[in-house]
């Protein structure tokens, strides 16, 4: 459980720290880098790793509850839009009625959240990619959301 909790922390600074551009600017952190198809396939795996608790290759409901619960718990009452409320957000996207995974499932979710946000399909996202996107779902939410 020790190892889980690590690995949680870690995924949450992976999230939260901010990244040197070229020049050695501050980047917009971690997500605002260039993302490749094989590190949307890697991060998907680690992610994946990090939630099954028990190693049995598939995720259940309730062991990506508890690492969500914990994970919050690390990062204590701070929820502004990272961490533990976005990892509820993609759990609950992820397992949609479902109450298991397995890796091959996830990955090909991973992998379709990852096209979709390749907008010239040349195979790695990048930052102006994901604001167009994020442009565009809010476009299309109906005003008062």
């Amino acid at each position: 459980m020790q190892k889980l909790a690590m690995a949680l922390a870690l995924g949450a600074a992976m999230i939260s720290t901010p990244v040197l551009d070229q020049d050695g600017q501050r980047g917009g952190g971690f997500m605002q880098r260039d993302q490749t198809r094989a590190e949307a396939q890697q991060r998907a795996d680690m992610l994946f790793q990090m939630l099954d608790a028990n190693k049995d290759g598939t995720v259940t409901k309730a062991e990506a509850d508890e690492a969500a619960a914990q994970f919050e718990a690390a990062r204590g009452d701070d929820d502004s839009g990272r961490g533990a409320g976005r990892l509820q957000r993609m759990i609950a996207q992820a397992f949609g009625t479902s109450q298991t995974l397995t890796l091959q499932q996830f990955e090909a979710q991973a992998l379709a959240r990852f096209n979709a946000a390749d907008l010239n399909h040349d195979g790695t996202v990048t930052a102006a990619e994901r604001q167009q996107v994020k442009a565009q779902r809010q476009a299309q939410q109906p005003s008062g959301q």
